[in-house]
């Protein structure tokens, strides 16, 4: 008998929930605005970038401020947008 190996999940799905803590906070998604509990998110960052070397040189360093923010997005936007992504070797072979 072959046994293959499970498939893990990019993220952790295990989070010790004791009494001290309470009612968790909820937060929105990012992305589709749905409520989910802060620590189901995964964080990422949204920015600005310049990618035309052309307008690089033109605008000065000193003047460019790119505003990074970060937003939390919930496991089924971070699946879909890529956000977090199995790796070749995680998946099952058939």
């Amino acid at each position: 008998m072959i046994f293959l190996p499970v498939s893990k999940a990019p993220y952790k799905r295990t989070y010790k929930h004791s009494k001290g803590r309470g009612n968790e906070e909820k937060v929105r998604c990012g992305k589709c605005g749905r409520l989910v509990p802060k620590w189901k998110t995964i964080t990422t960052y949204q920015g600005f970038r310049l990618n035309d070397p052309a307008l690089r040189k033109q605008i000065d360093r000193r003047k460019m401020h790119f505003m990074s923010r970060k937003i939390r997005v919930c496991p089924k936007c971070a699946r879909f947008y890529h956000v977090v992504d199995r790796s070749k070797s995680t998946r099952r072979k058939s």
